[in-house]
């Protein structure tokens, strides 16, 4: 059989894959890809464990790693490949806040995921501030606006409130800062000198790796934190803590993981980069199958994921979000179909409007320093997200009967998402817009 072989990714958008063109003469065929302990690793998780890798003629170890930085760092020395990352971390590595390397993004692993955990102590005064929160089932979404007397109360009393996420660039780390600021709380600002993040703040925001989450909890290290699962539901079933909100109720069907690799690594293996993200685009359909209503794969992903050597926790607690229940309290316990979304709404598509929304919380923060034109912000996105390479691995598929067209974004669509209005405070964000979209924030800079 004849195979195509590809020079670099810049001649991608150039090329039009013929019937043949599977499997791809991939340049290398051994590859180690890291991962954090969530729910969300699942994509990386089931190519490997149902064999999808292996078809497109990759052999691929999927090793857990220790924290966000020492992840990405390992994908910028060579040490792994590539890595479910945070959707802030290629951008961040790009644009040089806290570490500078040229990192890509060719696929979106999934859409929401995240919840934000209160402590017992906490809730109860939340609940104390809203009678309307002190029932078997509180209205949802939950606001911040019953913490806020809390935080101003002890903040007079010459204490901070301290809550925990996961990394500075982190979906976990805008998404409180979102919701606490929606309430008129300002979770801090980074600067030059400060690069916590905890300027001005109303409340002081720190880094916790995603499994020690329920841990601080419990020892009163933190009194509320923004994590992925199944450290949520992990909370729950400790008792230890109320997850008040989740990041789709924040911002309905946001962007969660990416997979990144450096853009070195993709230019010198162009076919291996199309043939990694062909595997992850056919996981995460497989994760997202129904059948009489019901999600067809999703108990045994979970039972996969259970696994000590991937996420390691119970399978009862990984199953009840994966599967479409999320659990608040045990008298409020809500059917959440899309609290995780690996591949329908045509999310795996790396979407530049994305990566912008990303780029402007960056700036809301001051972890970009001085102001942005709204070219620059385009441009910026155009350097890490990658639909040139997505769009070769999905025609592929599509040739091979593994996906429809109708499953992926038009092949003349611009990148961008529809503006929306789906988020907590009802501010619209157009992707197109952003500086408009700063200025319609209360707290943060506006410019």
């Amino acid at each position: 059989m004849k195979r195509l072989t590809f020079l670099t990714t810049t001649a991608l958008a150039a090329v039009s894959l013929p019937s043949w063109a599977a499997p791809l003469d991939v340049e290398k065929d051994t590859l180690k890809f890291g991962f954090i302990k969530l729910t969300d690793c699942a994509p990386l998780v089931i190519a490997k464990e149902k064999g999808f890798f292996e078809e497109e003629g990759l052999q691929v170890e999927v090793i857990a790693q220790p924290n966000w930085k020492q992840l990405l760092d390992n994908v910028i020395t060579g040490e792994l490949d590539g890595a479910h990352m945070l959707s802030g971390q290629p951008i961040g590595a790009t644009i040089g806040f806290g570490t500078q390397a040229n990192i890509i993004t060719p696929f979106t692993m999934d859409l929401n995921g995240n919840g934000i955990t209160v402590s017992n102590s906490i809730w109860e005064k939340m609940q104390e501030n809203d009678p309307k929160l002190a029932t078997d089932k509180p209205p949802h979404p939950i606001t911040a606006d019953s913490l806020k007397p809390v935080v101003d109360e002890a903040k007079d009393g010459g204490k901070k409130l301290p809550m925990g996420m996961v990394f500075p660039v982190s979906t976990h780390n805008y998404e409180i800062r979102y919701w606490l600021a929606a309430a008129d709380i300002n979770p801090g600002m980074y600067t030059s000198t400060d690069l916590k993040g905890m300027t001005n703040g109303d409340i002081e925001l720190s880094t916790t790796p995603p499994p020690q989450m329920p841990a601080t909890l419990e020892s009163g290290k933190n009194v509320a934190y923004c994590v992925g699962e199944p450290w949520n539901q992990q909370a729950v079933a400790k008792g230890i803590g109320v997850p008040v909100v989740t990041n789709y109720d924040i911002w309905k069907n946001n962007p969660e993981k990416v997979f990144g690799v450096t853009e070195a690594w993709a230019e010198e293996n162009p076919n291996t980069t199309i043939a990694v993200v062909k595997a992850l685009i056919r996981a995460g359909k497989w994760l997202d199958e129904m059948e009489g209503g019901k999600f067809k794969n999703r108990e045994e992903a979970c039972r996969i994921l259970s696994q000590k050597n991937y996420v390691g926790a119970d399978y009862d607690i990984i199953k009840n979000s994966m599967t479409g229940t999320f659990i608040f309290q045990k008298t409020d316990v809500r059917e959440m179909p899309d609290f995780n979304v690996f591949f329908k709404y045509k999310c795996t598509y790396p979407w530049y409007s994305d990566g912008i929304w990303f780029l402007t919380q960056m700036r809301r923060w001051g972890q970009i320093t001085e102001p942005k034109s709204a070219e620059w912000y385009a441009e910026t996105a155009k350097k890490i997200y990658r639909p040139d390479i997505y769009m070769k691995a999905a025609e592929s598929l599509i040739e091979e009967g593994h996906i429809t067209s109708e499953e992926i974004p038009a092949k003349d669509t611009d990148g961008y998402k529809p503006a929306t209005s789906d988020f907590i405070d009802g501010i619209t964000y157009d992707g197109k817009k952003p500086l408009e979209y700063l200025k319609a924030h209360k707290i943060g800079n506006k410019n």
